[in-house]
């Protein structure tokens, strides 16, 4: 059983402060590895392209494993193995749309991010997903779904939606419906 949480809670994301949430942020809860991944399939088939998804949260609360989910949804090849590009920085898949799986984790500097042509990424047909978004520089992007991954307690983990511009309210609506029929 996923659990649905509608309430609007604090963020602790800077990307907060620079760009207004367009639509009530809601939480899920999940159980096991299986429903985060799930979670993140449902994400992906709602996807059309141009979207930048940002994932925070600590080591090992879900965020590669929703990313997997994600590669599903975009309908990536199974002999795809979606892992977190810690040390490539950026992975490039191919599905019904074009798939570049982010990790800013060893970034440390903005020139850092400059040398990978980033904006290149983030503003192409495709979709990004960005963890440890946070690391992003706020001015970098001004719309984009904000997923927080925090641990609930053993396998359970509460991810809280925020959609920050108007073109990620129908991804929230549709996620929402989605999330309710299982």
């Amino acid at each position: 059983m996923i659990v649905l949480v509608t309430r609007a809670r604090k963020m602790n994301h800077r990307h907060e402060l620079r760009t207004r949430i367009t639509m009530r942020p809601f939480s899920a809860v999940t159980r096991s590895a299986l429903q985060t991944r799930s979670w993140g399939r449902k994400l992906g088939r709602l996807l059309k392209g141009g979207e930048i998804i940002g994932l925070s949260g600590e080591l090992g609360s879900g965020k590669t494993c929703f990313v997997r989910g994600m590669a599903e949804g975009l309908e990536v090849g199974k002999e795809a193995w979606i892992r977190s590009p810690s040390f490539t920085l950026i992975n490039e898949y191919h599905g019904r749309l074009p798939f570049y799986h982010i990790d800013l984790y060893r970034v440390e500097s903005r020139r850092e991010l400059e040398e990978l042509n980033l904006l290149e990424y983030l503003f192409a047909d495709g979709v990004s997903a960005i963890e440890w978004f946070e690391h992003l520089p706020a001015e970098m992007v001004d719309e984009y779904l904000h997923i927080d991954f925090e641990y609930a307690d053993g396998n359970r983990r509460e991810m809280t939606f925020a959609a920050h511009g108007s073109r990620y309210d129908g991804i929230i609506k549709g996620l929402r419906v989605k999330g309710i029929k299982g």
